[in-house]
This record gives C-alpha cells, sequence and structure tokens, in this order.
C-alpha cells in the first residue's frame, strides 16, 4: 500500500495526492489499531457493556508482530516525506523494503527517516576497516548496557514492580531509581547495538539517546530520550496541529494531545496514558515558567535534581502493572511506609552497593567512552576488549528480552 501510494503521490497533483496520503496513512494506522489496541478496546467495551447490561464483546486470538510500532512509524514517515517533496518516490520496490525493514533497527528503533537512509541503501558500500571496528565498538557498549547494568538492576526491579505490596517504601524508591536505569540502558543499549551492526554494513542511523539524565527541564529531556520518536511526533503531529505558532492554551492542548498518544504508542494501556500525560502536564508547567521568564538560570544543580526526580517518578507509572498499583507505590514511598530493608530477600547489601557503583560507573564512563569513537582503531580495540571481558565476568545471562520489544 505505501509502495504504490507514495509512487501514485509523486506523480499526481492537487487533492488525489491527499487521497493517496491518507489512504496509506489509514492502512497503516489500521493495521496497528487492529493488532495492538483491539483487546485494549474490547476490554473497555464489554466494561462499558457489562455496566449496561449490554452484549459482551469478544476477543480474538493473534499475536503481536515483533517491533510493528516502529516499522509502522517508519513506514508512515515515507509517504508523507514523499508528500511534502522531502524525498522522492522509490521505484524500486526491494529498496524501499529494505528501509522499512533494514533488520539492525526494525525491532526498536531508531525510527529513520527516508532521505536519511534510502540514499546510503542505494549507494555502493566497500568494506571499510574503521566501519567494522567503530560499528563492533557501539555493539559492545551496548552489549555492555544491557547485560552488565540493565539486566543486573532488573534482578532487583521485576520482582519489586510485580509485588509491591510485599515491599517497604525504601525497597519501593530503590526500585523506581534503579528501573530509571535499567530502561534506559536496555534501551539506549539496543539502540547502541543498532547503531553499531549498521556500521558494520556502512549504513550510519541517527543518534537515539544524548545523556537524557543529565537534563535540566523536561523540555531538555525530551531532546535527549528516544530522539527519534520525539522528533517523529514533534513534525508529524505537534506541528501540523500548529506547533507553538498558535495561542498559548492551544499550544499547551497539543501538548497534552501528542503526550498522551506517544503514551499509548508503547502500549494498549492505561498506565502509558497515564505516564504520557504526566509529561505532557511537566511540559505545559515548564513552558509557563517560560513563559513568565521563570527559568532559574542560576541554579543549575537544583534543576537538575528536580528534572531527574520527577522523570523517574514518572517512570513508575510505565513500569508498574497498573494505574492503581502506580498510585500504591508513590503512596508509600511519600506517606504510608518504613524505610526499611529486608537484606537478602532480593539483594544483599554488598550486592545493592555494586549496583550504585555501576550507576556511577555509567554516569561518569559513558561519555567519555563514547569520545573514544573519534580515535585511533588500537583504542577502540583495546575499549572494545575490556568491555567484552566485563559482560563475560559481570554479565547477567537470564535471557532478558528488550524491553522495546513489546512496543
Amino acid at each position: 500500500m505505501d509502495y504504490f501510494a507514495a509512487i501514485l503521490i509523486a506523480s499526481k497533483k492537487g487533492k488525489i495526492r491527499t487521497f493517496y496520503l491518507v489512504l496509506s496513512l489509514v492502512a497503516n494506522i489500521g493495521v496497528l489499531a487492529f493488532f495492538k489496541y483491539f483487546h485494549f478496546l474490547t476490554d473497555n467495551l464489554n466494561l462499558v457493556s457489562q455496566a449496561l447490561n449490554g452484549p459482551h464483546f469478544p476477543f480474538l486470538s493473534f499475536i503481536l508482530p515483533i517491533g510493528l510500532s516502529f516499522h509502522t512509524f517508519q513506514a508512515m514517515s515515507y509517504t508523507i516525506e514523499v508528500y511534502r517533496g522531502n524525498q522522492q518516490a522509490e521505484k524500486h520496490f526491494g529498496f524501499y523494503a529494505l528501509y522499512v525493514m533494514f533488520y539492525p533497527q526494525m525491532v526498536a528503533g531508531p525510527i529513520e527517516r527516508p532521505q536519511h537512509i534510502l540514499p546510503q541503501l542505494r549507494r555502493v558500500n566497500r568494506f571499510q576497516n574503521k566501519n567494522l571496528i567503530t560499528g563492533l565498538f557501539f555493539i559492545t557498549i551496548g552489549l555492555f548496557k544491557k547485560v552488565v547494568i540493565a539486566d543486573r538492576l532488573g534482578l532487583y526491579t521485576d520482582p519489586v514492580f510485580n509485588d509491591p505490596h510485599s515491599y517497604s517504601a525504601l525497597e519501593l524508591l530503590l526500585a523506581t531509581y534503579f528501573f530509571a536505569f535499567q530502561i534506559y540502558c536496555d534501551f539506549s543499549g539496543y539502540s547502541d547495538i543498532a547503531i553499531g551492526t549498521a556500521l558494520v554494513l556502512g549504513i550510519e542511523l541517527m543518534q537515539n539517546f544524548n545523556f537524557p539524565y543529565l537534563a535540566l527541564n523536561v523540555g531538555d529531556f525530551w531532546k535527549r530520550w528516544h530522539i527519534s520518536l520525539s522528533t517523529w511526533f514533534r513534525d508529524y503531529l505537534y506541528i501540523p496541529l500548529g506547533g507553538s505558532r498558535i495561542s498559548f492554551p492551544v499550544t499547551c492542548i497539543n501538548l497534552l494531545v501528542v503526550f498522551m498518544v506517544s503514551g499509548l504508542w508503547h502500549g494498549a494501556n492505561w498506565k502509558y496514558l497515564a505516564w504520557g500525560a504526566i509529561h505532557g502536564f511537566l511540559l505545559i508547567i515548564y513552558q509557563l515558567l517560560r513563559k513568565f521568564n521563570l527559568r532559574f538560570s542560576g541554579l543549575v544543580f537544583f534543576r537538575w535534581l528536580i528534572t531527574f526526580n520527577l522523570v523517574c517518578l514518572a517512570w513508575v507509572f510505565f513500569r508498574a502493572r497498573t494505574i492503581s498499583e502506580a498510585w500504591y507505590i508513590l503512596h508509600k514511598i511519600f506517606r504510608g511506609g518504613h524505610f526499611t530493608y529486608s537484606a537478602g530477600r532480593l539483594m544483599s547489601v554488598q550486592e545493592l552497593q555494586y549496583c550504585g557503583w555501576i550507576i556511577v560507573a555509567l554516569l561518569l564512563g559513558e561519555k567519555y567512552v563514547r569520545n573514544v569513537k573519534d580515535s585511533t582503531n588500537r583504542k577502540k580495540v583495546f575499549v572494545i576488549g575490556g568491555l567484552m571481558l566485563a559482560c563475560y565476568f559481570l554479565g547477567v545471562f537470564n535471557e532478558a528480552q528488550f524491553i522495546y520489544f513489546q512496543f
């Protein structure tokens, strides 16, 4: 559908071009809505119908295709860019299919634009030793983040979030902070592996993370976190809705709509909608502060501290199984729990200290390690060897899948 729609869009003039674009978008969103949101809608319809003594709507048995949200959005960006005149329609179906299903980033991004990837797929990529070593460098960084940090923290966070009523306020608070770093290392680790794998093949993918936990406000956080998705929503939803060029109240509504849609993109569950709405409201508050010139430019540490903690607390809604459990966790942390730790039930104090040290190592070492990518091949090979040894001796190999595979 997208392949033929783009060719027709490029060859036609007037309103018929818009018709073919809408046809393509409806097809993509329809597939995404069916596979991802059918059960969610059916479940909520049954709740309403039950309250009204209405009929019961049946569920269908099917499996969610892996990475559906990612390659659907990448497919939509293609037809939109052709419609806008930023990309020529790709006549060769093989190159078009390769753009949509390019395997290194197909499962969990980055979500690429056609004008960045299609020209690279069409050129002849000669083998370059530099690309091989730099690609392996990024792959080992991502592997280290995944198996040494993310999966290690998951040994603590998964049991706590799966049964929050069994743990104290301190244990819930630790799980909240641990999950913030778990999801960052898990997701950015996958992105690093995808970028490295593509680079070995001579293809350059966009950067998807830029030290998001160093952000000084929520707006800055979303310029650093999952950059390919945040820019996708900015270019294809927020700006078409009017962006910041319209009245301030409508801008606030647009921000809220965009982030609620972003929340639902992550999953068919009310908790993701709540997570998106929280970030939408935080951005509205940030825009209000900017509007009245209350930027607190001299209080850098406190701006960072407030932003980091707000983001971590919002992650509770993302990770908790339900909204009610998320509220329970936050209530227990702030008002209803004892700050005690049962050593040995999840991790010993020594293991907790180890988790703390690997987080510190991440914060202090990631920027340094990334700077190595521009240095000599010998230095990169040395870092690759060190990271591989760290993965072998310190990694957790429990077959834990990447968190974003479910989206």
